[in-house]
């Protein structure tokens, strides 16, 4: 039991608060990401990256995790109090998501004590950027199917294929990967393992992706001869599935152990009000019509209950019939709903929805319609919809695969 007090815990959080007013960083000049899949440019990475170091520095960013790896070894509940002193602030995000969200959750769940001093630190300072590879061109969803080749010769593997949606994959300096080391295995699971890969060796060429938003951020991976070292393997053999289970548990929010602070500014729901104010249908501003506020109140509605679920996953009374109903269907709810906000806010500028970032007449400077395209990806990234109706369908409801 955490012997915590109310006190302890107001003062932190005063502490943050006027941390964070003093040194949220003004407008760059130039437009931030909303999320770490948009770091498409060199003054984004940059200005993203001195941020998450100094948040860091403060003590607000792996507050959580152990000392003697780098971090500040306090109660989980002063970090979800900083994260939440960040978001309100609407600072920007944290550059290294995958490292602080799963690789570094991974280590230090499984990982052995070299690697947790070899990796943690680098990634919350962001002096060592991860991403993610798993995905492959020609299989979709099926991550279990991926072909990327690893072949033991002695101390090291080589590596050949190729990953896609490899997020920030030009700034990486590690991978978690996911690769076959035995094509020869009783079932494509039992095939693969699982790597923290350098991404600094020869043989290693990431091609950036132009997004439909004119921006970039995805990375397309080839691996030609690529060899890493051998102690790059994480577990053994053949576990690369258990592992990249696991993973993807922190991916999804299933699991908690994430180092903190928020990696997506997600619109405000709030927000979307005053663009009803200044949207207008029939010469009148759309806040007026009545069925255009009998969906805002449901959207204000789902929005608040999406908030209280993640308090609601921690209080055992309130979950014990599904325990995991929340935690595994918190990714799907949010991501979808997140769409449907924002593709709604396009619908209250009839002919104005036209205009993106930068055109004069757009309104809220064209942000809903970049939110809105952008707002596709979280719904593919760590397993698409589709895939999540299946989870939750199978292991929180427990109905047979289809």
């Amino acid at each position: 039991m955490s012997t915590i007090s109310q006190k302890e815990l107001d003062e932190f959080r005063a502490e943050a608060a006027a941390w964070v007013k003093e040194n949220a960083p003004a407008n760059p000049g130039f437009m931030l990401p909303l999320t770490f899949m948009e770091v498409g440019t060199d003054a984004q990475f940059n200005f993203l990256r001195e941020w998450q170091n100094k948040v860091y520095e403060a003590g607000y960013l792996g507050a959580a995790w152990p000392k003697e790896y780098g971090g500040h070894g306090l109660d989980q509940a002063f970090q979800d109090i900083a994260s939440q002193e960040l978001a309100k602030a609407q600072t920007p995000i944290m550059l290294n998501a995958i490292g602080l969200n799963w690789a570094g959750p991974l280590i230090l769940d499984i990982g052995t004590e070299e690697q947790k001093k070899r990796y943690i630190k680098g990634i919350l300072s962001a002096e060592d950027i991860w991403c993610q590879g798993f995905s492959e061109p020609d299989h979709g969803s099926d991550l279990g199917n991926a072909q990327t080749k690893a072949v033991r010769e002695g101390d090291e593997y080589v590596l050949n294929g190729s990953k896609i949606w490899t997020t920030q994959g030009n700034y990486a300096k590690y991978m978690i990967l996911l690769a076959r080391t035995n094509p020869d295995a009783p079932n494509k699971y039992a095939g693969l393992s699982f790597f923290l890969s350098p991404m600094t060796v020869p043989g290693i060429e990431t091609v950036p992706i132009r997004k439909l938003t004119g921006e970039y951020g995805f990375t397309q991976t080839f691996f030609t001869d690529a060899r890493i070292p051998a102690e790059s393997l994480m577990g053994k053999e053949g576990e690369g599935w258990l592992v990249a289970m696991r993973t993807l548990e922190y991916e999804r929010g299933a699991r908690r152990g994430q180092a903190g602070g928020h990696v997506m500014v997600a619109s405000d729901p709030e927000a979307i009000l005053d663009l009803a104010r200044k949207a207008t249908r029939g010469g009148r501003p759309a806040m007026e019509d009545p069925v255009v506020r009998d969906k805002l109140v449901q959207l204000m509605i789902e929005a608040r209950s999406l908030q209280l679920c993640s308090s609601r996953s921690r209080i055992q009374p309130l979950t014990q019939e599904r325990p995991a109903s929340l935690a595994l269907s918190s990714k799907l709810m949010s991501t979808e709903f997140y769409r449907r906000l924002n593709e709604f806010a396009l619908s209250l500028q009839g002919p104005k929805a036209a205009y993106y970032v930068g055109e004069e007449d757009a309104y809220d400077e064209g942000i809903w319609q970049r939110a809105y395209l952008n707002s596709f990806s979280a719904t593919i990234g760590g397993g698409t919809s589709q895939i999540q109706h299946n989870i939750i369908g199978e292991h929180v409801l427990g109905l047979p695969k289809g």
